[in-house]
C-alpha cells in the first residue's frame, strides 16, 4: 500500500509556473502507475497527466499538452507535475494517485491511492 502526499500548490499569476511534488509514504512509487488530476470547483475530477509502470511514456490531457511535464524520481519516491505558462482555467484542487496496474488510466476510477490534494490558484 502506498500513501501520496502532495505540495508545491498556490497562487500564481497567469504565465508564470509552479511545480507540484507527490511524495510517497509507503511502498515505493516505482510499483505503480502515477497520474495527475485536477477537480475545479463544480466540475467533475479530470485526467492531466499520467506515468506507466511499464513502458516507458507520458501522456497528457490536449488541455495542458506543451505547457506540463511529468516526470518521476525513483531515488527520491517522488513524482512532480512541472506546470508552465499557466491559465485561469487551470486554477483547481490538484490530485496525485497511484494504481497497481502497469499503464496509467484516464478515469479517476481505476486509481486506488489518492493523495489529500493541493490547491492551485492562478490569477492576477
Amino acid at each position: 500500500q502506498v500513501q501520496p502526499v502532495e505540495s508545491g500548490g498556490g497562487l500564481v499569476q497567469p504565465g508564470g509556473s509552479l511545480r507540484l511534488s507527490c511524495a510517497a509514504s509507503g511502498r515505493t512509487f516505482s510499483t505503480y502507475s502515477m497520474g495527475w488530476f485536477r477537480q475545479a470547483p463544480g466540475q467533475e475530477r479530470e485526467f492531466v497527466a499520467g506515468l506507466n509502470r511499464i513502458l516507458f511514456g507520458t501522456y497528457y490531457a490536449d488541455s495542458v499538452k506543451g505547457r506540463f511535464t511529468i516526470s518521476r524520481d525513483n531515488a527520491k519516491n517522488t513524482v512532480y507535475l512541472q506546470m508552465d505558462r499557466l491559465i485561469p482555467d487551470d486554477t483547481a484542487v490538484y490530485f496525485c494517485a497511484a494504481r497497481s496496474a502497469g499503464l496509467h488510466s484516464r478515469s479517476p476510477r481505476d486509481y486506488e491511492y489518492w493523495g489529500q490534494g493541493t490547491q492551485v490558484t492562478v490569477s492576477s
